[in-house]
C-alpha cells in the first residue's frame, strides 16, 4: 500500500495540472497489476529431471520449427563466481518471420523478443517453467487481427514447449 500512496503523492505534487486543486476527472488513473498475472508458471512433473525437461522442451521446439536462438545458464555462471544459487536457466526462441511481421507493425514489439522460457528452482527445490503471459497482449486492443493471430500462434507454441518440458515427454 505504501507504494501506491507514494505514486499518488508523486503524481499529485509533481505533475503539472494534477495538483490537489485539479479536477478529479483530470487526474491520471493508476493501475497496478499483480506481477503473477504477467507470467505463466508451470511446475515440472515430479520425477522429471532437469536434463529430461530440457531435452523435452528443446525437442518440442525443434519439432514445431521454433528456432532456438540462445541460452543463459545463469546459475552455472553464478556458481562459477562462487555464489550459491537456486537453479536458473533461460531458453530463448524465435520465429524470424513472425518477428519481422511484428516489428514492421510496431518496432516496440522487439522488446518482447526473443521469446523466453525460464527454468527456475524455487526455495523448496521444485522446478518451474515460466514465460511471459502473452494473453495480456493478445487480449488487449494494441494489435490488429493479423498481429493477434501471430501472437496467439507464438503463445501456443511456447505453451507446447513448456508442456513438453514440464512432463518430460517428447
Amino acid at each position: 500500500m505504501r507504494t501506491i500512496a507514494s505514486i499518488w503523492l508523486l503524481l499529485t505534487f509533481t505533475l503539472p495540472g494534477i495538483g490537489l486543486a485539479a479536477d478529479p476527472v483530470e487526474r491520471p488513473q493508476i493501475l497496478i497489476t499483480d506481477i503473477k498475472q504477467t507470467v505463466v508458471q508451470m511446475s515440472v512433473k515430479p520425477g522429471v529431471s532437469r536434463e529430461d525437461a530440457i531435452q523435452a522442451l528443446m525437442s518440442r521446439a525443434l519439432e514445431i520449427n521454433l528456432k532456438f536462438v540462445g541460452r543463459q545458464q545463469v546459475s552455472k555462471e553464478l556458481e562459477a563466481r562462487g555464489l550459491k544459487t537456486p537453479y536458473l536457466d533461460i531458453f530463448q526462441f524465435c520465429n524470424p518471420e513472425d518477428a519481422r511481421k511484428m516489428i514492421l507493425h510496431d518496432p516496440i514489439f522487439a522488446a518482447y523478443m526473443p521469446c523466453r522460457i525460464a527454468m527456475v528452482e524455487d526455495k523448496d527445490g521444485k522446478l518451474w517453467l515460466m514465460m511471459l503471459n502473452l494473453d495480456m497482449l493478445i487480449n488487449s486492443e494494441l494489435l490488429p487481427p493479423e498481429m493477434t493471430e501471430i501472437a496467439i500462434r507464438v503463445n501456443q507454441a511456447l505453451l507446447d514447449v513448456m508442456v513438453a518440458g514440464a512432463t518430460g515427454e517428447f
